[in-house]
């Protein structure tokens, strides 16, 4: 037995041996298992968690989510052989930037189209300059005629004219006679178009204006203008959209999507699709094309059965869903289609006095069932309003629909809520109707809307942020391409200072500061989807959706954050856009 012993020994010291390099290999393994993708130190690192600011010193990435937020010393340890170290330099680094509001595929449509901006975003200052603009893109662009058959344009704003009107039909002839040609206003809710345009759509001085809709006529009350507004436009423009072939729909997507990307948006939204864009966005993200979150919001009053054959998705697939519903209830204010419960200022030309606009949807029986349908089916409703006339049919179908089918956290947005009142906000926090504001009216249209469109009393509170915070209720800010830029920065900008083109301060009491701007389209925007465990803050476990800033919109004078610029874009840790 004593003999043994020592074999013992050595096969009890040999085991110890054994499971003391096993532990170590498995140690090892560990380790290189968290060791991060992408460390990035060195700036400004605000996490956009809480309500009040919180800078750490570094993160780390990896497989396309964060991993650690906290002290660089902390962070470092996670550096690996093979880890990306991204020194900031001083330079902003933040969460991606969530739309909140903006029709992707009609953004990219805007980018391939001739730019009839006015300035500072292009050269349509009067209507010489327009005809010049798409004349110089027809002449560059004969393929994508061939294809359509069309000259289109995009952008114009007669507010912005020399002129103060909107481009006519004899205007649009100037450019070719032969050949159709539309130019959609701003807004998106209006367009003008050559005689040969209107003859094509079937509009004629016998044409009646369609529900919801007005065909602008000249001063004998019959002949059209040239002039469409709301669905005497988008019924025309439609057949127009219906007529690109899968080629053509896809590289408009795919354009509107990389120029979200440079605007640092790492989630953006179709936010009144058809089935033929919902499905070539399918298409897309079933063949791998898409880099950045695209969230899809069929138009309901266009898509029912569309709808229920496809419902609602809660997760991306290979970045994308379709995350709810929209309704249109009125028009722009700019362009003075939206539904308002006072006169205007100044009627368009052939109105009364006393024009208020109208609605999209002018029998609120029809309203109340395509919501009926969305609560039923948990779907979520994006609701444009921007009149507070529509606003209230929103809110008063919601308060139906609500009785019906009992209360849930649905986030009903009200999209814009341009013109909403004080009572409307009560109201809204009460049944729980997210306001996503358009505070880059205040700079793009605040003058013509103190001056021309709602008087200064009404102009100076509209997009009334301030008004939504006093009452604890959080909010959302958008861009609403392509009637604006997707520019992230200029939403920051216009939130915060509220200045308009002529340099005036349009309602400082609804000014915020730059966090709470953030707020809006980070954190906030996260909660609009329902995404607030997976986005919208630099936090362990969420998403590596960031955005690098060439400066920190905290630190600057809030005068110059439109000068800020976005760096890169990175979605789940992948570059989609870099200035480099």
């Amino acid at each position: 037995m004593l003999k043994d012993k020592p074999c013992a020994i050595v096969f009890k010291s040999s085991l110890a041996v054994l499971l003391t390099v096993f532990s170590t290999m498995t140690l090892s393994q560990s380790v290189v298992a968290t060791q991060g993708d992408a460390i990035y130190f060195g700036g400004s690192i605000l996490t956009m968690a809480g309500d009040t600011p919180r800078y750490v010193e570094a993160i780390a990435t990896k497989n396309g989510k964060i991993i650690n937020v906290g002290s660089k010393a902390d962070v470092l340890q996670l550096r690996g052989d093979h880890t990306r170290m991204v020194d900031l330099a001083g330079k902003a680094l933040l969460p991606g930037f969530i739309d909140a509001h903006g029709h992707a595929w009609m953004t990219g449509f805007q980018k391939l189209s001739a730019n009839l901006l006015p300035p500072p975003d292009g050269t349509g200052s009067d209507i010489p300059a327009l005809v010049s603009l798409l004349k110089e893109w027809q002449s560059k662009n004969p393929v994508a005629i061939g294809k359509t058959g069309w000259i289109i344009g995009f952008g114009y704003d007669d507010s912005q004219l020399a002129e103060k009107r909107h481009p006519t039909a004899m205007d649009l002839d100037q450019v070719s006679t032969e050949t159709p040609v539309v130019v959609i206003h701003q807004s998106s809710h209006l367009a003008s178009m050559n005689h040969k345009a209107l003859e094509l759509a079937g509009i004629t001085s016998t044409s009646l204006n369609p529900a919801g809709g007005v065909i602008r006529r000249l001063p004998d009350g019959r002949t059209p203008d040239g002039v469409l507004e709301e669905m005497a436009f988008f019924a025309p423009m439609f057949k127009v959209l219906a007529s690109f072939d899968q080629d053509a729909s896809e590289k408009i997507a795919l354009a509107g999507a990389d120029y979200y990307a440079q605007f640092g948006f790492t989630t953006a939204q179709e936010g009144r699709a058809s089935k033929q864009i919902t499905q070539t966005w399918q298409k897309l993200a079933d063949e791998g094309k898409l880099k950045i979150d695209i969230a899809v919001y069929p138009d309901l009053q266009a898509e029912r059965s569309f709808m229920s054959e496809i419902g609602v998705k809660e997760n991306y697939s290979n970045h994308f869903r379709v995350a709810g519903v929209k309704l249109s209830l009125d028009g722009s204010p700019q362009g003075k289609t939206a539904w308002l419960s006072e006169p205007y200022v100044h009627a368009p030309a052939g109105q009364p006095a006393d024009y208020r606009g109208y609605p999209a949807i002018p029998k609120s029986d029809d309203l109340q069932t395509l919501v009926n349908q969305a609560f039923q089916h948990n779907w979520q409703v994006l609701a444009h309003t921007n009149g507070d006339a529509a606003s209230d049919a929103l809110i008063n179908a919601v308060a139906q629909a609500e009785t019906q089918y009992g209360k849930a956290d649905r986030r009903t947005v009200m999209i814009h809520a341009q013109t909403v009142r004080e009572d409307q906000l009560d109201r809204m926090k009460q049944l729980g109707i997210v306001p996503s504001f358009f505070s880059m009216h205040t700079f793009y249209w605040g003058d013509w809307h103190r001056d021309e469109t709602l008087g200064k009393d009404r102009a100076f509170r509209i997009s009334p942020t301030q008004s939504a915070l006093t009452r604890g209720m959080w909010f959302t800010e958008h861009h609403d391409a392509p009637v604006a830029l997707p520019s992230s920065i200029m939403i920051l900008h216009t939130t915060v200072n509220r200045t308009t083109r002529s340099g005036a301060v349009l309602g400082e009491d609804q000014r915020v500061s730059p966090y709470i701007a953030l707020k809006s389209i980070t954190d906030w925007a996260s909660r609009q989807y329902f995404e607030e465990n997976s986005k919208g803050t630099i936090s362990v476990g969420k998403l590596a959706d960031l955005v690098i800033l060439d400066k920190d919109p905290l630190k600057v004078d809030p005068a110059k954050i439109r000068e800020i610029r976005v760096l890169e874009t990175i979605k789940e840790g992948q570059t989609v856009f870099s200035q480099d």
